[in-house]
This record gives C-alpha cells, sequence and structure tokens, in this order.
C-alpha cells in the first residue's frame, strides 16, 4: 500500500549496492554522544530509495531493540532540518497524509496545501491517503474536510478526495468541444458564474480530455481557460482550478512555481520545499529543475536541498 510512485524523472534512484544494516549502523553512530554527524544522515538518507529507507527503519530497529529511526531523529536533531529528515524516513502515503492532517490542524484551513496535494496526486493515491488517514485518525477524510472547508471550494476538494476523476485516456473531441462551449456559457457568457459545472468538469474529466479542453476553449472564447477562471472567480476556489488548469497542462512547472513561491519574500516556506523536494524525489524532480530554470533561469539546487534536488 505505502511504496512510492516511482518515476524515470526522479532526482532519487534505488542505490546498487545496498545493504540496511550497514546503513542502520552508520546512522546509529551518526547520533551517537555529543553531537550530530549531519552529513552522515543527509549522505545516507538522500541518496537511498523511499522503499531502502524503509529498509533501513526495519534494521534500524533490529540494531537497537526499543528504539525507532525516527525517534532517534527527533530526538538529535531540530527544527525544519528534523522535519526533513522524518519526511524521508516516513512512508510517502503516510507522509501526505501527515501534510493534509497538518493543515487542517488549529485555526484555519491551510488551503493552499490541500490544492497543492489533491491537484498533483492520482486517483489512487487519494484513495491510499484517505486510507491511511482513517487508519490514523479513525475519521474519515471526506467528513473531516467537509467541517473544514465550506461552499464551492468544498464541493471541488471533496470530489478530488474521493478520487472521482475520470481515468480513461481515449480523447472524445466532440465531448471536449462540448464541454468548452459549458465553460464559456457558465462564465464569460453570462453575468455571474455558474461555478459548479467548471467544478464538474476540472475536477472529474481525465487529464487528456482536459488537455484537449482547454485547446477548444481558447478557439471559442479567445482567451486561456486559466485567464477566464482568473478574471471570474476569486479565493480558495479560483485558486484550486487555476492549479488544476496547471497540472492539466504541465505538473512539473506547477511544482517549479510553487518552489518558487516557497523561496521569495521575506523568509522561506521551508514546509513547501520540504514537501515538494521529498514528495517527488522519485518521481519527476528532474523535470520540475528543468522547469523552475526554464521559469526562473536558476536552478532551484542553489537552496542545498540536500541531495534532493
Amino acid at each position: 500500500l505505502f511504496c512510492l510512485q516511482t518515476g524515470e524523472r526522479g532526482s532519487i534512484k534505488p542505490k546498487a549496492d545496498f545493504n540496511a544494516k550497514d546503513d542502520a549502523v552508520a546512522l546509529r553512530k551518526a547520533m551517537k554522544g555529543l553531537g550530530t554527524n549531519e552529513k552522515t544522515l543527509i549522505d545516507v538518507l538522500t541518496q537511498r530509495s523511499s522503499g531502502q529507507r524503509q529498509l533501513i527503519c526495519k534494521a534500524y530497529q533490529e540494531e537497537a531493540p526499543g528504539k525507532t529511526l525516527v525517534e532517534d531523529l527527533e530526538g538529535d536533531n531540530h527544527g525544519h532540518f528534523e522535519d526533513l529528515l522524518v519526511a524521508l524516513v516516513t512512508p510517502p502515503v503516510i507522509y501526505d497524509c501527515q501534510e493534509v492532517t497538518k493543515a487542517m490542524k488549529g485555526v484555519g484551513t491551510k488551503d493552499s496545501v490541500l490544492i497543492e496535494i489533491f491537484a498533483t496526486r492520482s486517483n489512487k493515491q487519494m484513495k491510499e491517503i484517505s486510507d491511511a488517514y482513517l487508519k490514523q485518525t479513525e475519521k474519515k477524510l471526506t467528513l473531516d474536510l467537509k467541517k473544514e472547508t465550506s461552499g464551492e471550494f468544498a464541493k471541488a476538494i471533496l470530489i478530488l478526495a474521493e478520487g472521482k476523476r475520470d481515468e480513461n485516456t481515449q480523447v472524445d473531441a466532440a465531448k471536449a468541444k462540448e464541454d468548452a462551449k459549458t465553460l464559456y456559457n457558465a462564465g464569460e457568457k453570462k453575468w455571474g458564474t455558474d461555478e459548479s459545472k467548471f467544478i464538474d468538469i476540472l475536477c472529474q474529466r481525465s487529464i487528456p480530455q482536459l488537455r484537449q479542453t482547454l485547446v477548444e476553449y481558447k478557439t471559442i472564447s479567445g482567451k486561456s481557460l486559466q485567464e477566464s477562471i482568473e478574471g471570474e472567480m476569486s479565493g480558495d476556489l479560483e485558486e484550486l482550478l487555476v492549479a488544476i488548469v496547471k497540472c492539466v497542462k504541465n505538473v512539473p512547472a506547477y511544482l517549479a512555481e510553487r518552489l518558487h513561491q516557497g523561496m521569495k519574500g521575506g523568509g522561506t516556506d521551508e514546509c513547501t520545499l520540504n514537501r515538494i523536494m521529498v514528495s517527488r524525489s522519485e518521481i519527476d524532480m528532474l523535470d520540475i529543475r528543468a522547469e523552475f530554470k526554464k521559469l526562473y533561469r536558476h536552478s532551484q539546487a542553489r537552496t542545498g536541498w540536500y541531495g534532493l534536488a
């Protein structure tokens, strides 16, 4: 259940001459006594695949009964560096689940985190996150989302959480034209916007189908669908639907933009950087890096993100 969706475009690959016991011993030694050998922690944890890191966790417990690698990492490190190391040894679906849980905790929901995760995960991943959420909290994710979100944004986020996107890879050109016309009539062409039509189409059609719909929309409207959404809507719903449109076109470019937003202005949003670096390191980080260079003319690797970039 908790294996990472891997891709050829990840920056981290499984280590060839991997030995979980040797790595566990090295990590234990790095955290023993006074001071922590951070270089060893970085070298080991950023140069092993997620599956290999899970085997290291198991070997670590065998080497030090009664202790877990997560507990020792939390005890010997601090701040965002600790968060990153713990994220690396957490199974990917559990990590996504924890990020969703954190986004809904406290005063106000961090909708931008929910948007980033829900717009970029597949139906299968969303179902796994829901299962993990139920196991960890004994509550249904959809019920908690209903409590924490409202209005049309809640309707859209719930459709995504339930993993209802069509997965048919065949494109129906006539349907794409019809959907484009429906969207145009629901937004640009009328006074006020019928947001429900945008939600139904953007949250439920397949990605290849939506790509064709974007082309047809531009032909009918003269504007891109993103421009129309930005002109017709506001707030969280606008942010979510724009994120979906961006992901239909290019997921790595969307995540490169999120990384850039996390690094600009006063202070760095380390939580966003950690989440994207860790969750995409075995999927499409090389593509995210290429898109970042294209968009911002320098590589995000210059932030020194511990070998993940």
